[in-house]
């Protein structure tokens, strides 16, 4: 088991880190810049598409559920319905975002407060990068269908591809074409497209056999469509809870100035980071919890949840462990502008904190969306945004300042955890 986890795993670590390091790379370009308002800019632009781009991840959640579910029972016609459903549903939720981007762009910058500076560069940044979303939504979709059919090495090959792509472009664009925030997006733009040219490249060349049982009766069915959109209803809501969270966290920062939100901006790509090589363990929890959910297998689907466990909490560990001893050195790659160092180190403790707080919570929601589990997801995202999040914020903030951000956070992160254990026997005795 812990070999099919690992096999599972690894390539999702490898895959997802290309992310958190085109993010640090998006950082740094910023960052060696001669201001701080380009690394605000950027941060700014990325919690919009976060908050766009999260909040329609229910695509690629609950395509690799719904899709390792078919793979146990070895129902590969509707392995293949699932695809073209989600990938219909993707494509034309693209579009719409297309057509709406002026309204996006006024809304968003209606709720996220940054200086006169900051927002005008984010804006440049905005009109650039929402070109990128039906490449976006469509990748969302492939890569949770890859995962589902317990194909972790497509997925890594996809983003690599379009990641490496992303940093040299990125590169050139800010460093020789001088473009500052409007070479970050414009490399984001470019590299998803050929993404989605890679992953569906990888579909033809090992899943063409498949196109024979398109039918597509089978994928509007009326009663599959409803089992899809009320699953990921339930995940969009969990979703939502987090890219509120993140979006409170960002906005709240920006209101005490931009020197504060250029060092959360910072300090939180350490959350990120980790968040991306624990979510290869997650990730390879969808896809063994699904197939075994699927197989009806109660005993490898609790076997596994254990040893996902395992190997998260021995992460962790060691992620802490690199915090604590290498934060110096890595604050000095993201920016070289002192004065950031200088307040980033008064918050370090909770960066090292990070790790062990949080794991469980990445866990769990593995766990849950093989299982299709999105209730019990989305009430314990629920209670730990709204009565743990908030609350705890407001409670600290006036005696605290930045600190109470960090210290809701970590109670967030810590809550989602504990409320998922909690409601764990009901989604076993639901399921089996």
């Amino acid at each position: 088991m812990n070999r099919r986890i690992l096999r599972l795993a690894i390539p999702n670590i490898v895959s997802n880190v290309t992310i958190p390091l085109l993010g640090l790379v998006d950082l740094a370009l910023m960052g060696h810049l001669d201001s701080e308002v380009f690394i605000g800019a950027v941060s700014l632009g990325t919690v919009i598409f976060n908050f766009i781009y999260w909040g329609f991840s229910f695509l690629r959640m609950g395509t690799s559920g719904f899709t390792a579910q078919a793979y146990g029972e070895k129902n590969t016609p509707e392995s293949f319905h699932i695809l073209s459903r989600a990938m219909l549903i993707s494509t034309l939720t693209g579009f719409v975002i297309l057509l709406l981007q002026f309204p996006i762009e006024w809304l968003s910058f209606h709720l996220i407060n940054g200086s006169e500076e900051v927002e005008s560069l984010a804006r440049e940044y905005f009109r650039i990068r929402i070109w990128a979303a039906p490449a976006t939504l469509g990748l969302y979709v492939l890569n949770g269908w890859f995962l589902g059919m317990q194909n972790a090495k497509y997925p890594m090959i996809t983003a690599i591809a379009a990641n490496v792509l992303n940093i040299v472009l990125s590169f050139i664009f800010v460093r020789f074409f001088h473009l500052n925030a409007a070479g970050v997006a414009l490399g984001t733009v470019i590299a998803q497209y050929l993404g989605i040219v890679v992953g569906l490249a990888l579909f033809f060349r090992s899943y063409k056999a498949l196109i024979t049982h398109w039918n597509w009766p089978a994928v509007i069915d009326p009663k599959a469509l409803k089992n899809f959109f009320q699953v990921n209803s339930d995940i969009f809501i969990r979703t939502f809870c987090v890219i509120f969270v993140f979006t409170f966290f960002t906005s709240k920062s920006a209101s005490i100035n931009d020197h504060i939100l250029a060092v959360n901006s910072i300090l939180i790509q350490f959350l990120l980071f980790f968040a991306f090589f624990i979510d290869g363990f997650a990730y390879a929890g969808e896809a063994l919890s699904g197939r075994y959910k699927g197989e009806r297998n109660r005993s490898l689907f609790l076997k596994v949840t254990r040893l996902l466990f395992y190997w998260g909490g021995l992460l962790a560990f060691v992620f802490s462990l690199i915090y604590l001893v290498a934060n110096d050195l890595i604050l000095g790659l993201l920016t070289n502008q002192t004065n950031l160092i200088a307040t980033a180190l008064d918050f370090r403790f909770w960066v090292v904190l990070t790790p062990i707080i949080s794991f469980a919570s990445f866990i769990w929601d593995g766990v849950y969306i093989g299982a299709t589990a999105s209730k019990e997801m989305r009430n314990s995202m629920l209670g730990a945004s709204f009565l743990v999040f908030l609350p705890s914020y407001f409670l600290l903030q006036p005696a605290m300042g930045n600190h109470a951000l960090w210290m809701a956070m970590m109670l967030f992160m810590l809550s989602r955890g504990v409320f998922q254990a909690f409601l764990f026997p009901r989604v076993m005795q639901k399921n089996f």
